[in-house]
């Protein structure tokens, strides 16, 4: 998950873009060790999954999504090569909004005490984990660099005008109750990580 700072504002919009890229595979490794332990039989914590599920839809839809869309816009008139990529990575956008959304139900569905079958939980997790990180290697690879190289300051403030208002529910002022949880087993997860 991201490192939270006093100093978010005075990120470079580039840098940002890749610490919420950064902060999304790590929720996604979380839900990866949820999904492992439902594989081995073992009782994952399905609300964790949930909580994971809805901060990365809600806070894409908020803040990173509206933003990407206007740097991929303005990408698309800086270099009109890029529009094909760029259509491509929107598309992947709404692929993995759809395989959130499965995934949703069926956690949904379990949490009610619902039977399902294993494997459409699993497949439908890997689904998501699979596309969304494939989706962020994309980006970083092909999308970043180039906006990187493109995009003028004017780009940029437009970008960051494209979601003024939107704060990462899991930081500082913006923490937002629901994510505690999530907050907590993100570190635990992070901690855990450093002493392998």
């Amino acid at each position: 998950m991201r490192t939270c700072t006093a100093d978010a504002h005075r990120i470079e919009p580039i840098d940002a873009w890749h610490a919420d890229h950064l902060s999304f595979k790590r929720l996604l490794d979380l839900l990866e060790k949820e999904v492992v332990a439902f594989h081995a039989g073992g009782e994952p914590d399905y609300p964790l999954m949930l909580d994971i599920l809805h901060y990365m839809r809600d806070y894409l839809d908020l803040s990173h999504h509206p933003r990407e869309d206007a740097a991929f816009g303005r990408l698309a008139l800086r270099d009109s090569k890029l529009k094909g990529l760029i259509a491509q990575r929107m598309q992947e956008h709404r692929s993995i909004a759809v395989a959130a959304d499965q995934l949703i139900r069926y956690l949904d569905e379990v949490i009610d005490d619902a039977l399902i079958p294993r494997t459409d939980l699993e497949q439908a997790a890997a689904s998501y984990i699979v596309s969304y990180r494939q989706h962020l290697a994309a980006e970083e690879e092909l999308v970043l660099p180039r906006a990187a190289q493109l995009l003028t300051p004017e780009d940029w403030a437009a970008v960051a005008a494209a979601a003024p208002s939107a704060v990462d529910p899991l930081c500082g002022d913006g923490l937002d109750s629901r994510y505690q949880e999530l907050r907590r087993a993100g570190v635990r997860h992070q901690e855990l990580a450093a002493t392998v």
